[in-house]
């Protein structure tokens, strides 16, 4: 198959050549010819597959021959749970679309607003935003959605995470009901079930893997190392390997910063992205490390979704996750497209109960290597056996917890922000929430248990409840 089979025109295809783009991936052979037909779509794949293009290139096949949008009109809106995502649609929407006489822009915090609103006022076709920023924007009567016509959510399960379920509810309440809704995300859990319910109207569901698998062409390794040897055993695969893009995933801000820091000593090109940096100081280390200016980047899990590079070789978790299934995402970042790559965790002792749990997540063991030089002084133990998975029940309690916790990368709730407690505890945050969330920055994920490890209070998000991607 390829795409010239599923009803795109010639301006979407010459695009898609231009980017040496030929046959679709399953998620966008399955959800192209279903968003064309005009009907409402679950689709669930892992990350790395193609799910942006597809639905970002029906949509512009359906905009384009549409009427223009109005002052302040969007006729598309796509929501997403972070600034990096949001700006990685965006530039897909606009490399897509590039021979279209369609208009699009993307809205999120952490940025001066008025030019948001000046770009609104001339309306736009497809409007890509994360939920806090729109909401601001809503408020303010920058933007209006009389002319919306199809409404995506992307990484849904994400965004219920970070506790954006409120959010969600308050611009599900301002848009048209009639219209076309779009559920992509890498899983769908009975909580996305259960908001899809009094969402889609009869959709067509696709699913093209297991729920939390990895990919094949991820090649996974672990190397043992004691704690204290990570930094050098980092330094020593870069420069004997000779890597030249790497990825690197961190548990805190800190750790990020002071790693980087280590790896430039030693002559390696680093830089870090996490919720205390600046929109452009993210910005631009993204660019550098896409461009080959940086060759290692130190990331926390805010980028876990959002960072999109084209043949990506290496990623490595530094620390294990805590949330097991962020290490599905992590390492989906490499292998993309049907390409190759390698993931890479350097595990000492005291993380072999995270690594048990990943390992059951994934329901596989992964192969370990001691590199010579750097066997650990404190053994990591055997993997624990294998159990099968049980089915996840819908957990309501949970959900409402969800909704009243802290997001995780900075995309805040516009009614949620309440100082460093639930309103409940901390009152005197209660009001004027919009002022306060230009002030805080946060990754901490919502409702998910407290690392054990004396460096927990250092975790990215548990210093300041509130992240800088509104």
């Amino acid at each position: 198959m390829s795409f010239t089979t599923l009803g795109l025109s010639a301006p979407i295809l010459l695009a898609l050549a231009e980017k040496g783009y030929e046959k679709p991936s399953p998620i966008q052979a399955q959800a192209i010819p279903a968003v064309l037909e005009g009907k409402d779509v679950m689709a669930a794949a892992q990350t790395g597959t193609g799910k942006t293009a597809g639905f970002t290139l029906p949509i512009l096949e359906r905009l384009s021959g549409g009427n223009r949008p109005r002052a302040n009109q969007a006729r598309t809106l796509i929501l997403t749970p972070t600034r990096e995502l949001a700006a990685q649609i965006q530039e897909n929407v606009e490399m897509y679309g590039k021979h279209l006489p369609l208009t699009s822009t993307v809205v999120f915090g952490g940025v001066k607003i008025n030019p948001q609103m000046m770009r609104l006022r001339q309306g736009v076709d497809i409007l890509v935003a994360t939920p806090g920023r729109l909401l601001d924007l809503y408020n303010q009567k920058a933007v209006s959605f009389k002319q919306l016509e199809i409404l995506v959510l992307d990484e849904a399960d994400r965004m219920l995470d970070m506790g954006f379920l409120r959010d969600i509810k308050k611009i599900l309440a301002v848009l048209p009901r009639q219209r076309q809704n779009l559920l992509f995300s890498a899983t769908f859990s009975e909580d996305i079930r259960e908001l899809a319910r009094g969402l889609v109207n009869n959709p067509v569901e696709i699913s093209v893997s297991p729920r939390n698998t990895t990919v094949e062409s991820v090649e996974q390794v672990i190397y043992p190392v004691d704690k204290k040897k990570k930094q050098a055993l980092l330094t020593e695969l870069i420069k004997v390997n000779d890597w030249q893009q790497v990825l690197v995933f961190m548990k805190t801000k800190h750790g990020a910063n002071k790693l980087t820091k280590q790896l430039e000593a030693e002559g390696i090109h680093a830089a870090a992205i996490h919720g205390n940096k600046s929109q452009g100081a993210r910005t631009k280390a993204l660019a550098n490390f896409k461009s080959g200016t940086v060759s290692v980047l130190v990331a926390t899990d805010i980028a876990a979704r959002g960072i999109d590079i084209d043949q990506l070789p290496q990623v490595v978790n530094f620390d294990l996750p805590n949330v097991p299934e962020d290490y599905v995402h992590r390492i989906g970042r490499t292998g993309r497209a049907g390409a190759s790559g390698k993931a890479v965790s350097l595990v000492c002792a005291d993380e072999i109960d995270l690594l048990n749990d990943i390992e059951h997540l994934i329901q596989q063991h992964i192969p370990r290597e001691v590199v010579d030089g750097f066997t650990p002084y404190n053994a990591l133990p055997e993997s624990r056996k294998l159990r099968p998975l049980k089915a996840k029940k819908s957990n309501k309690s949970k959900s409402a917890h969800a909704n009243k916790v802290e997001h995780k990368d900075g995309q805040r709730s516009a009614d949620n922000a309440r100082g460093h407690k639930p309103k409940s505890k901390n009152q005197r945050h209660s009001n004027n929430d919009s002022a306060n969330r230009h002030h805080r920055e946060s990754t901490n994920s919502a409702g998910r248990k407290p690392n054990p490890s004396k460096n927990n209070s250092k975790s990215e998000g548990s210093k300041d409840p509130y992240a800088a991607t509104r």
